[in-house]
């Protein structure tokens, strides 16, 4: 069902799904306009709505120093070296949208029709980019330690049980392979499958060895890295 804010003067009161998620977030916007400006989707902006991608530009970077903070406290001797892996695991699109999903941001999304049709509220882009733009809505109504505090809590044990050696799967394949003189990896998309807006890549990753694995996932990047992961796992085991 389409969301709807109620103007009141110059105020607006929020419907009631949106007091439902400001309950699940755990934060109580002064200025609800900032909510609704994050929860919408430019596939349904007008000269009367702005989107929300201003909002998730500056929420990105309000996240990154909030983690940068946070695995620095966490860690205080590790060298950056050990922290910029970490640190990206932790602000990239999965995680975010994992977060999201978390907090059920996809529900309260404001899309277009377009966007409705091709199951928008589930594509990981946006509900990360709308998880973004939520941490702006948060900083502009409240002031950094209050944004600081609601990433915290959101990412939770995230933080704290990052691998201490963050790198993904892909990256970490590649260094064992040129580590014993072989060429970098190859990807090979074997199949795709289901309809446009949900579909399920295949995907085959080749050492120049002959070893491979297969994975399938709903993006190539989850794919690849998948099956990277489980080649990985197989050659440090063999």
């Amino acid at each position: 069902m389409a969301q709807r804010q109620v103007f009141q003067g110059d105020r607006v009161k929020l419907s009631g799904d949106l007091l439902a998620f400001q309950d699940r977030l755990g934060h109580v916007f002064t200025t609800p306009e900032l909510l609704v400006r994050a929860v919408t989707h430019s596939s349904i902006m007008s000269v009367h709505r702005d989107d929300n991608q201003r909002l998730e530009f500056l929420g990105d970077r309000v996240l990154g120093l909030a983690m940068a903070e946070a695995l620095l406290k966490a860690d205080p001797n590790a060298p950056e070296g050990l922290l910029a892996p970490r640190y990206n695991a932790l602000v990239r699109r999965e995680t975010c949208a994992d977060v999201a999903r978390q907090v059920d941001l996809g529900a309260v999304l404001k899309l277009g029709r377009s966007e409705m049709k091709s199951g928008g509220r589930r594509k990981e882009a946006l509900l990360a980019d709308a998880m973004e733009a939520v941490i702006a809505a948060v900083y502009n109504d409240a002031g950094f330690d209050v944004a600081r505090d609601l990433v915290l809590r959101l990412w939770g044990q995230r933080i704290t049980t990052v691998a201490a050696d963050a790198r993904d799967a892909k990256t970490a394949l590649q260094e064992w392979a040129q580590a014993r003189g072989e060429q970098p990896p190859a990807y090979v998309e074997l199949a795709r499958s289901g309809p446009d807006h949900q579909p399920i890549f295949t995907i085959e990753v080749r050492l120049q060895s002959g070893q491979s694995e297969q994975a399938q996932a709903g993006s190539k990047r989850q794919a690849e890295q998948a099956a990277a992961q489980a080649l990985m796992e197989r050659v440090s085991n063999d």
